[in-house]
């Protein structure tokens, strides 16, 4: 339903309009038989519709654009009189006979802007009549259209330079003038709009203020759109007399918008000239005016203007302008103490930017507004208000998109203080920008108390400060965020080893507390970078002495064992069984045979108490073997040890034909090609014998229990290992006892409860192409297959 007022308002308008159009008519009429007499009266009559008190200034707007439409058929109609023999002059003094004052002004201003054009007069007489007698209207709302209107019909007939309406010296100053008055008595209407009507309608009245500002603002533009304006008259008279204005008005309302007219409207160089003078009117405007957002827009334009060339930038040094724009700040925050935090860090948010761009080279200026802003904030603690963090972040962020180097970060003292003041939600979100730009700009970290105090920063990420927080993170989130860290650990590094060892230390110092998720993920790229020292080390102290060339090696791999020891409390322990065999070869490769031993024992030890899933085991034994075949450190006892060890487990598989694929994988710890002393045809041909047995006890379980023989697969798996043996010159496997399993596999492919298998069929199949080929090449390896029967 329709509040009453709006209603009766809406009736108002209606009728407004209807008589606005009906003298419309009759003036139309008038124009068309050229009958001046009649056009006058009915024009007037017509414009005296805008004498209304009832309309809001919305409706009133609207009522006031028809008028506007009827005076430009009004004003086309005016110079055809002139043309037809009409004096302009007569018109003018005409048309000042109407018997009420505010149509006579709107007759006077339509003559007028024609009587200018006429050029009988000059320019800046008729402007100045004009804006003289607008002072007749003193109703806010009737008073700001009309001169709105004055304002729209001569913006185009100033007395500006290189314009047709310019007359002698100084024409500029009057054009300025006309202006600069109808600015100060349309901001005087649109302020005392403020104080009229009862108190509890104050709302609704700036509601409306705001609705009409714009026709306030425009003076500004049009008086930077006058060409004779320059610099010096910028300074000596146009700002000064805009700021004398805005300042005395001390209307909140006004303040807040005309600064940033003045900000947005005039050029970026006139601002950088006359930077003291407008910083000098903020102290100066009322405390409810939000001044952190005045000077926001004018460090914003200034940025942009010294992004836009290198040109410029002497003249930013030139005016001190970091220096006049850190103290009126300074005096801004001082002033208004009860300025929220958010507003204080937005200001220096804006200053970092602005400085970014005019000093790029001065970190001491970028350390000094952190410091500042920490100032603000100490005592504060953690802040919980999301728009203070949202500006921290945006503070913190600026220097790492200008340097585009965490290192330069690293460098503001100030830089971790501000981030303390971080909640654990924002302090993480910071933490991440910080990784990102690192990963982004292959940035890389190069010594210990830099990853120290990167490390410090990106906590966030690297361990739980909030229990909480890690509940509501979404489990692809978290792995993304983890990543991130992996690849950023991934890529410190230093050429001296004796620094990357501390680089090590300093790492790992970190990562251990990050509790049991994150562990799995920052473990192994640390656990791969020590290695990559390792393996380094390995080819640069090949002449070094002994002693010397494992000392190093020697604390990297203790510092290894106390890393994937973290991870027990995880438990991930087919992971750290991997890194324990990652560390066994490279430890087998510096030639540390108790080192090696030891990783190798660790390794076992999590085999056996805390891997008992079956899928598990499988794969662990496979790395185990496939390990400890590479190993050539060993002595006869220990390698002894771990193969009899592996071997062990190998037949204590619960799925027979795993338990036969680790056996036959077990021969090759028995026969390695490039080590003499690990070649012991007995214990191959034991292996592959004992997978045998495996393998048909693997047939029989199957006959038992589901009728068929089962699959031949493993058999024919065993017999590529013969083949490979036999190949690779072990005495022990003979002919015959190839010879024995192929005709096995035979009749056990054509028995007729034999289970149907593609992949059995295939593998034999390309087995039996191999031997053929073999005895195809000739020579010695063909003489060798030749009694091969397939």
């Amino acid at each position: 339903m329709i509040p009453n007022g709006v209603e009766d308002e809406d009736k108002f308008l209606a009728a407004g309009i209807a008589g606005l159009q009906q003298n419309a008519f009759h003036m139309h009429r008038a124009l068309d038989t050229n009958n001046l007499k009649d056009a006058l009266k009915y024009s007037a009559q017509m414009l005296s519709e805008l004498r209304t008190s009832r309309l809001s200034p919305h409706k009133y707007y609207e009522l006031y654009m028809r008028a506007f439409d009827e005076l430009r058929k009004l004003e086309i109609f005016f110079k055809e009189e002139t043309k037809r023999g009409c004096s302009i002059v007569e018109l003018y003094e005409l048309v000042q006979h109407a018997g009420n004052i505010l149509p006579r002004l709107y007759l006077l201003c339509t003559v007028g802007s024609v009587y200018i054009k006429s050029k009988e007069a000059p320019a800046k007489d008729i402007l100045k009549d004009l804006v003289e007698m607008c002072r007749g209207i003193q109703h806010p709302l009737r008073g700001l259209f009309l001169r709105s209107y004055l304002s729209q019909v001569s913006k185009d007939k100033l007395p500006d330079i290189g314009s047709e309406y310019e007359g002698d010296a100084d024409t500029v100053v009057d054009a300025v003038e006309f202006v600069l008055q109808n600015f100060t008595e349309m901001n005087k209407l649109w302020v005392r709009m403020q104080h009229q009507g009862p108190a509890r309608e104050k709302e609704k009245r700036e509601k409306e203020r705001s609705e009409l500002r714009d026709l306030v603002g425009k003076n500004l533009h049009v008086l930077s759109q006058i060409e004779g304006i320059d610099l010096e008259m910028y300074k000596e008279t146009v700002l000064p007399r805009i700021l004398e204005q805005v300042v005395n008005c001390k209307d909140e309302i006004a303040q807040g918008y005309l600064m940033d007219c003045i900000i947005q409207v005039f050029p970026d160089e006139y601002h950088l000239q006359t930077l003291e003078t407008l910083l000098g009117a903020c102290p100066q405007l009322q405390p409810s005016v939000d001044i952190k957002m005045v000077l926001a827009r004018l460090m914003e334009r200034l940025s942009n203007y010294a992004a836009l060339s290198t040109d410029v930038l002497p003249e930013f040094f030139q005016v001190e302008a970091f220096a006049k724009l850190n103290s009126a700040i300074g005096k801004v925050i001082e002033a208004q103490e009860d300025m929220p935090i958010a507003g204080v860090v937005t200001l220096y948010s804006s200053l970092l930017t602005f400085t970014l761009h005019v000093h790029p080279d001065r970190l001491d200026y970028v350390d000094q507004i952190l410091g500042a802003c920490v100032k603000k904030l100490s005592g504060k603690g953690k802040l919980k208000d999301s728009k203070a963090t949202k500006q921290i972040v945006a503070l913190l962020s600026a220097p790492l998109e200008k340097y585009k180097d965490i290192d330069t970060a690293l460098k503001l003292s100030n830089y971790p203080h501000v981030m303390e003041h971080l909640d654990d939600a924002t302090s993480k979100e910071m933490a991440n920008i910080l990784v990102q730009t690192i990963l982004k700009n292959k940035t890389c970290i190069s010594t210990a108390e830099k990853v120290e105090a990167l490390f410090e920063l990106m906590k966030g990420l690297i361990r739980d400060l909030d229990e909480n927080l890690h509940e509501e993170l979404d489990e692809e989130d978290f792995k993304e965020e983890q990543s991130s860290v992996s690849r950023l650990i991934q890529m410190l590094h230093n050429d001296d080893p004796e620094e990357m060892l501390k680089i090590i230390c300093t790492v790992k110092k970190h990562i251990v507390t990050g509790g049991p998720k994150r562990l799995p993920f920052t473990v192994p790229p640390l656990i791969f970078n020590s290695l990559k020292l390792i393996r380094r080390l390995q080819n640069q102290d090949e002449n070094a002495p002994e002693e010397e060339a494992s000392a190093i090696p020697k604390k990297i791999f203790q510092i290894l064992n106390q890393i994937i020891e973290a991870l027990s409390s995880v438990p991930v322990p087919e992971l750290a069984l991997r890194l324990y065999l990652e560390c066994a070869e490279a430890a087998n490769d510096s030639d540390l045979e108790p080192v090696a031993y030891e990783f190798f024992t660790e390794a076992y030890i999590l085999y056996e108490e805390e891997i008992s899933d079956s899928k598990a085991q499988v794969t662990a034994i496979q790395l185990i073997i496939g390990t400890l075949q590479r190993m050539h450190i060993f002595g006869v006892e220990n390698r002894d040890t771990l193969t009899h060890k592996a071997t062990g487990y190998s037949a204590k598989l619960l799925k027979k034909a795993d338990q036969c694929k680790a056996v036959y994988s077990c021969s090759h710890l028995f026969w390695v090609d490039d080590q003499d002393s690990i070649k012991d045809g007995e214990r191959v041909l034991l292996c592959l014998k004992r997978a045998l047995r495996i393998a048909n006890a693997a047939q029989q379980m199957s006959n038992a229990t589901r009728g068929s023989s089962g699959s031949v697969l493993l058999f024919i798996e065993i017999l590529n290992k013969y083949l490979y043996f036999y190949e690779k010159g072990v005495t022990q496997i003979t002919v015959a006892s190839i010879q024995s399993l192929i005709e096995l596999i035979t009749t056990e492919m054509q028995s007729e409860n034999k289970t149907a298998d593609p992949a059995a069929d295939a593998l034999l199949a390309s087995t039996l192409r191999y031997i053929q080929f073999q005895k195809d090449k000739g020579g010695a390896v063909g003489e060798k297959y030749e009694s091969i029967k397939s």
